[in-house]
């Protein structure tokens, strides 16, 4: 099972996501593709997240995770010992959204979206200094990221395999070219 997670205001409608859940579905696996809408609150997003992976054997799931996703999905790995592909991930965002308190829309619609003082506190409490296994890890970092650095996500996960794109963006703009050698780490392969 593949459990997708968005980054900061987005969801289940981002390039990314809709890309790779199109791809399982070619390949046959839609059934195994999981992407939430995810609240919020960081602490409730991770309730949430664990809840649809209870009791799927760790060896039998993989977490993508874009952006705050990849700070999520580091997390849940670490707890779970599953593996975990990150997208240009979010490395400190107690820090860097700290700045983005208050209300404002989701990008993919004109839904609002609160984030909550609060909310910094719970990020805190997510925070996973180092990873252990860092063999459960993939890394896809773009040097034109014009969000985060792509230096401190290579620093972050040190001994997981790293792709770094020269140029992109924070969206990973070419993820097309990269969504079955994402899906190979995950343990789904073959074309239809």
């Amino acid at each position: 099972m593949i459990l997708y997670l968005h980054g900061f205001r987005s969801s289940p409608l981002s390039m990314k996501a809709r890309m790779t859940g199109e791809r399982m579905a070619q390949l046959g696996r839609a059934g195994e593709y999981v992407c939430p809408q995810l609240p919020a609150s960081p602490r409730l997003a991770m309730e949430q997240a664990m809840a649809l992976v209870a009791g799927i054997p760790p060896a039998e799931l993989s977490i993508i995770g874009s952006s705050l996703g990849g700070y999520y999905a580091t997390w849940m790995a670490e707890q779970i010992g599953c593996r975990a592909v990150l997208l240009n991930p979010a490395i400190v965002p107690q820090i860097s959204l700290d700045q983005h308190v208050g209300v404002t829309t989701e990008y993919h619609s004109d839904k609002p979206f609160e984030f909550k003082r609060e909310y910094i506190d719970e990020l805190h409490a997510l925070a996973v200094p180092q990873i252990t296994q860092p063999e459960r890890y993939f890394l896809i970092a773009a040097t034109g990221d014009e969000v985060l650095d792509y230096r401190d996500m290579v620093a972050h996960y040190p001994g997981a395999r790293q792709t770094v794109i020269e140029g992109s963006d924070h969206a990973i703009s070419e993820y097309a070219d990269y969504v079955d050698e994402v899906l190979a780490f995950c343990g789904i392969g073959g074309k239809k």
